[in-house]
C-alpha cells in the first residue's frame, strides 16, 4: 500500500511538466510537520477530484470522437432517453467522492486545527516528555512584525528563529490593521487582528532559512511586511538568542512608541530585554500610561451589568404587596 509521501511524490512528478520551471514549491515540500500534514491533505482532495475530473474529460473526448457526422458505423439511437445502469454511474460515483472529500475534511479540520496544541513533532515522533514549548508572541504592525520571546526576555523587529523539533506556541495580535501572518514551509496562515488574540502550534523539522511574510494587503507598506524565520539545532538557536542579547537594545515604552510608527521595509533590529508586559498591553490596547485595558473594561461592564440587573430584581421585590414575596 502507498504511503502518503509516497502518493505526494508520485503527484508532483505527473504535475511538474505542468508547472514553471520558476514556480517555488515550498507549500508542496514544507519543512514543518504540519504544513507538511496539510500538503498531504491538498493532495489526496486533488486526488479525489482527479478521480471524477479526467474519467468525465477523457469520455468527453471520446464522445465528441465516437459520434462525430462523419462516423457512419456509429449507433444511431435519436429515440434514446434513459439508461439507468449509466444514472446510477453518474450519480454514485460523485456521491461517493463527495462522502470521501467530506470525512477526509472533517477529520482533517480537528486535526490541523491552528488552535489545538502539538501531539507529535513529525511522523511517527510523539513530543518528548517534559519538552515545554516556545511561546512567541507576534505583533504585526505598520509595516514590520515584532517578535517577543517571554521565555527570554527579549524581542526581535523582522527575524524570527526556533529549534528543530520543538513545538511552537504563536500569540498573535496586530497594533492596527488586519495582516495575516504566514510562512508556508512551517504551517498555513492565520490572521493578525487590532484587540484580538489568534494562535497558532506547529513545528519545524529542517535547518534552514524560510520565508516569512504578510498574505492579507494592509496598506502601502504591505509588500515589505517580509521576514526570515531560521530552522536552528538547539545549540545553534542558543548562540542567536546570545547575539540578540549581546546586539540588542531595550525595548522601553520610548523606544516601543518609536517603533509603533508606520514604517517600511525595517531592517532586523534585536532588544535584550522588553518593558515587562508589552505584550498583554499591546494586545489589549493600553500600552500608554493611563489607559483602560479591553479586558478591565470587559470586566468593568460585566460587572456594571451583573449590578444593573440586581438592583431591578430589587426594585422588583420591592415593589411587590409583602404578602406576595413568599409566594413569588
Amino acid at each position: 500500500m502507498f504511503r502518503p509521501k509516497t502518493l505526494k511524490s508520485l503527484f508532483l512528478l505527473v504535475l511538474a511538466a505542468a508547472m514553471l520551471s520558476g514556480c517555488d514549491m515550498v507549500v508542496m515540500s514544507p519543512s514543518g510537520d504540519i504544513a507538511s500534514q496539510q500538503a498531504d491533505l491538498i493532495v489526496w482532495s486533488t486526488i479525489l477530484m482527479l478521480l471524477i475530473v479526467v474519467p468525465v474529460i477523457a469520455l468527453t473526448l471520446w464522445f465528441a470522437w465516437r459520434y462525430r457526422a462523419s462516423n457512419k458505423e456509429a449507433t444511431y439511437s435519436p429515440d434514446w432517453d434513459h439508461s439507468t445502469r449509466l444514472e446510477l454511474v453518474i450519480w454514485a460515483a460523485p456521491l461517493a467522492i463527495i462522502i470521501a472529500l467530506g470525512a477526509l475534511t472533517w477529520v482533517s479540520t480537528h486535526q490541523l486545527d491552528p488552535y489545538r496544541p502539538l501531539s507529535r513533532v513529525d511522523e511517527g515522533k510523539p513530543i518528548p516528555e517534559g519538552v515545554e514549548p516556545l511561546v512567541v508572541e507576534v505583533v504585526a504592525m505598520d509595516w514590520k512584525w515584532l517578535f517577543f520571546y517571554p521565555e527570554y526576555d527579549m524581542a526581535v523587529v523582522n527575524e524570527l528563529a526556533a529549534p528543530l523539533d520543538r513545538p511552537i506556541t504563536f500569540k498573535i495580535t496586530s497594533t492596527t490593521m488586519m495582516n495575516a501572518f504566514y510562512i508556508p514551509a512551517l504551517a498555513g496562515q492565520i490572521y493578525a487582528m487590532g484587540g484580538m488574540e489568534t494562535k497558532l502550534h506547529a513545528v519545524i523539522n529542517e535547518v534552514g532559512v524560510y520565508d516569512g511574510f504578510s498574505s492579507n494587503y494592509s496598506g502601502h507598506g504591505f509588500n515589505g511586511m517580509r521576514f526570515k524565520f531560521h530552522g536552528m539545532t538547539e545549540a545553534d538557536f542558543d548562540q542567536w538568542r546570545a547575539k540578540v542579547k549581546a546586539e540588542g537594545e531595550s525595548l522601553s515604552y520610548g523606544v516601543y512608541k518609536e517603533l509603533e510608527k508606520p514604517s517600511e521595509y525595517n531592517p532586523v533590529h534585536y532588544y535584550n530585554n522588553v518593558m515587562p508586559g508589552l505584550y498583554e498591553k499591546i494586545f489589549n490596547r493600553c500600552v500608554d500610561p493611563g489607559q483602560l485595558c479591553m479586558k478591565d473594561m470587559m470586566k468593568g461592564h460585566k460587572g456594571h451589568q451583573m449590578m444593573g440587573h440586581g438592583e431591578h430584581a430589587g426594585h422588583e421585590q420591592a415593589a411587590m404587596p409583602a404578602g406576595d414575596h413568599h409566594g413569588h
